[in-house]
């Protein structure tokens, strides 16, 4: 039957495995649990890290047609263009920058 660990359970054996040096064979072997689950919970904490969508607040009124609208993505990419579209197309701008 599979052992259910909780989140602090979780969180210390990630702790011990990357102060061990260890390779993730030798210490899933040692602790006798199966490297695909410590590379699950490896995988999750990682995750759950990454970088999260911010409400921003616009400088420009939206409704000036020649502002120019800068948008930094959390991977470093920089869009620049004019507000001029609606939700949906910033949405799926977004979308496609972020993924490249």
């Amino acid at each position: 039957m599979a052992v259910r660990r909780s989140a602090e359970e979780v969180q210390l054996l990630l702790e011990e495995f990357r102060e061990s040096g260890e390779t993730r064979t030798d210490f899933s072997r040692r602790l006798g649990i199966p490297v695909t689950t410590l590379d699950y919970y490896r995988y999750r904490e990682a995750r759950r890290s990454r970088p999260r969508l911010t409400r921003v607040k616009l400088a420009v009124p939206a409704s000036d047609p020649s502002a120019t609208f800068i948008l930094v993505l959390g991977n470093g990419r920089r869009i620049e263009t004019t507000w001029n579209f609606g939700d949906a197309d910033l949405a799926r701008l977004i979308r496609i920058a972020d993924c490249q």
